[in-house]
């Protein structure tokens, strides 16, 4: 074979993931009431600012002492063991949050961020993005630094009485900024 053959786009991954995805706490991270359980919430949008309502986001994050969990067992939420990991639907107005631990730095002078994966109606493969902690630690991290000054904001949480509101724009003005991983095809 002589030719080189091109890769094609991964499929719209939805809206069929609305009954095979989300499964039962998989929002809470820790239980509600829990010490130190706080709100990460926020709204996703498409690129008019209209509220999409059939998002599913995945939340990937270090523990409250910057370790990244190892243990098993994300999909049975047993009320104790930290993963690190959950699944959150948008509700009909475009509304997903998830009960969690506010993430701690994975090394030393890091500024903390959860990780968070979008898939939705329309989009041939996930997006991936950052919501990190407000504070000066912003400052000195790579990804940050290496962004457009008018841009660093979409990546950074507000901070509220019980958490953090992170608002999610797919596109258009104050667009979210979007990352590419090694491998990933975009």
């Amino acid at each position: 074979m002589t030719e080189l053959l091109t890769a094609t786009p991964g499929q719209t991954v939805g809206p069929f993931f609305g009954y095979a995805l989300p499964f039962e706490r998989g929002e809470q991270l820790v239980p509600p009431g829990s010490p130190g359980a706080i709100r990460l919430h926020g709204v996703v949008t498409d690129g008019d600012g209209t509220p999409i309502p059939d998002a599913l986001l995945e939340l990937w994050q270090a523990d409250a002492g910057g370790t990244v969990p190892t243990a098993s067992g994300s999909l049975r939420r047993d009320g104790w063991t930290f993963t690190g990991w959950g699944r959150a639907a948008t509700d009909g107005d475009g509304h997903y949050g998830f009960t969690t631990v506010a993430p701690g730095a994975t090394k030393v002078g890091a500024a903390p961020f959860f990780l968070i994966t979008v898939f939705a109606r329309g989009l041939l493969n996930r997006l991936f993005t950052r919501a990190y902690l407000p504070g000066e630690h912003l400052d000195d991290d790579a990804l940050l630094s290496a962004l457009p000054a008018d841009r660093r904001d979409t990546l950074i949480a507000v901070a509220e009485p019980t958490g953090f509101r992170f608002d999610v724009r797919l596109q258009g003005p104050h667009e979210t900024v979007f990352l590419r991983y090694p491998g990933h095809r975009a």
